[in-house]
């Protein structure tokens, strides 16, 4: 579904990615994972479009980015992207949002109608849904940026961080859900980008490592173990491959206050 090819990208004379090549099937969660500062939200936003590589292309669905103007909107119709700072515009109530937003993308009416009172009664959202989302709390805000990439239907999602922004463990455990559901019922492709191990453990096809820009690692739980020699969770497998030295810097803090 998803094919990202020697992608490189640099900010300045800073390199961000160093020849990334993944790809991601229909019907799968993929985390995107790392450090950070080591390019997981940069490869996000390449392969939403909103950033251009410097080096290498991205193709959705059997169609290369930017190739044409028939084919870049016709991936745009596929993919919902969600950075981790989205813009939301706070003068409009929630409800008119999510409304806009599927209608954007082309959501029949009657769905709307009846899926919009839906999320917002899944985020917790009711009593807020007909005011401003001025008047949102951080969390809230957070809650009503996820239900507008989920009211999209879009086949393709792509989510930098959708776990942090004080989302409450609710929201954490009804955004999970919804990833379970449409990969299940509907085929659909998730991309997210989280610094946490323990957020996508459960949920998570694959996880792809990165590190100072470079795809150091990508596999199942299962894979990313044997490939490691680690049989724990997999905030223990993570650490053995980006930050060996975890452990000591703890002990060498603490030592330090003595």
């Amino acid at each position: 579904m998803i094919e990202v090819v020697h992608v490189t990208h640099h900010y300045g004379i800073r390199p961000v990615l160093k020849d990334i090549s993944l790809q991601a099937d229909r019907g799968e969660i993929l985390a995107l994972m790392g450090p950070n500062g080591m390019g997981k939200s940069t490869l996000l936003a390449v392969i939403a479009g909103a950033l251009w590589p410097v080096i290498g292309r991205v193709k959705i669905d059997g169609k290369w980015r930017r190739a044409t103007p028939e084919d870049e909107l016709a991936i745009r119709r596929q993919v919902v992207y969600l950075p981790a700072e989205p813009w939301l515009p706070k003068d409009r109530t929630g409800r008119e949002w999510l409304l806009a937003v599927g209608r954007l993308y082309s959501i029949p009416e009657t769905r709307l109608m009846d899926h919009v009172p839906r999320l917002l009664s899944l985020f917790d959202l009711e009593g807020k849904g007909d005011e401003p989302i001025a008047t949102y709390s951080t969390g809230q805000r957070k809650k009503i940026a996820l239900a507008g990439a989920i009211v999209t239907e879009a086949p393709v999602m792509l989510l930098d961080e959708p776990f942090a922004g004080g989302l409450d463990p609710s929201g954490i455990l009804a955004l999970k859900r919804i990833f379970q559901k449409h990969r299940e019922d509907r085929d659909a492709t998730v991309i997210m980008a989280t610094p946490v191990p323990e957020l996508v453990e459960d949920i998570a096809d694959r996880i792809a490592i990165i590190h100072n820009g470079e795809l150091i690692a990508c596999d199942t739980l299962a894979g990313l173990q044997r490939m490691t020699g680690k049989a724990g969770p997999l905030a223990e497998v993570y650490e053995s491959l980006v930050n060996m030295g975890a452990s000591s810097k703890i002990e060498q803090y603490f030592g330090g206050s003595q």
